[in-house]
This record gives structure tokens, sequence and C-alpha cells, in this order.
């Protein structure tokens, strides 16, 4: 079996791409890879690819069809058996969020999470930049939007509404 230099096979960096770019169930604008959550891929010798699926949260409610949207992708690229497993630590965090993906989610309408300083305490007070104008005169509507991981806020400048998605 040929490795690459972090000891990952060549099929298995293959599968973790694949996996990767499964769209999101609750934002499709962005891929699992982009949002950080798939951790890697295992090959077994018996056969069977084991992915492993960090969730945003503990309890959300998107693993199980991300689990599925994977498995589908993999056992459609000749994989006989996948298994999705769920694992908890490292914590997920929006710093996970790729550079592509904070972008993509600024061009649909969604103010990306602010990146958190290394070592560094986690701001109090919140300065959102409205993904329409670019203002950052910003109110908060509601704490919660369509998923739990956005808030709803309005751009007092331009008046528009759109979801921030809430830094973890």
């Amino acid at each position: 079996m040929v490795t690459t230099d972090a000891g990952t096979t060549r099929l298995e960096a293959e599968l973790a791409a694949l996996a990767g770019s499964v769209p999101d169930p609750e934002l499709p604008v962005l891929t699992l890879g982009e949002l950080g959550v798939v951790r890697g891929v295992r090959m077994h010798e018996d056969g069977h690819a084991e992915v492993t699926l960090t969730p945003t949260y503990t309890g959300c409610p998107a693993i199980e069809a991300m689990s599925a949207d994977i498995e589908r992708a993999l056992t459609g690229h000749g994989i006989p058996e996948v298994r999705v497993t769920t694992v908890l630590a490292p914590a997920w965090s929006t710093d996970d969020i790729s550079a592509e993906g904070r972008r993509k989610l600024a061009e649909f309408g969604i103010a990306p999470p602010r990146p958190h300083a290394a070592g560094g305490p986690v701001p109090l007070t919140l300065s959102v930049r409205c993904p329409n104008c670019g203002s950052t005169d910003t109110e908060l509507l509601s704490r919660f939007s369509s998923t739990a991981c956005k808030a709803l806020r309005r751009c007092t400048a331009c008046r528009e509404p759109f979801d921030h998605f809430k830094e973890l």
C-alpha cells in the first residue's frame, strides 16, 4: 500500500477529499471539508472505510444526513462498506471553517464567524460585518436563525436582514 508523507495512503487521501466534497445538508453552499467536520478516513484490512466526523455541536441533527451522504459518496466510488464514526474530541470550532468556506458564506449572504486569536481570549463584544454592504453597524434581531449555529441580524445602514454564523 502506497502511503503519503503523513502516513495516509493515497486511497485514504482520495476518499477524504471525496468525503470532504459532500455538501453540508444545512448550508449546501459549503462542503463538509470547507466546514471542517471531516476529520479523516482510514481503510481497514477487511476492506471497509472508516470516516471520522465531528459535528458542529453535540446533538447536531444534521450529523445523520452528513453520515448518509458520505456513505453514498464513498460506496458510489466503489468502496463496498463505509462506516462513519462521530468523534467529539477535539471539538469542532468555527476556526475549522476554511478560508474558502468563509468566502462562500459571505458570498451567500451569511456573515462568516471571525477567527479566534490563537491562545487569546474570545472577544465579548461583537462587531459583525454586513455581507451585503460591508457595514459593521448591525443589530441582533434573534440569537437563533434557521439553525442553532446562526443568529439573525440586520444592517442598520442598508436595512437588510442577514444570518451570522456564530463563533464557537
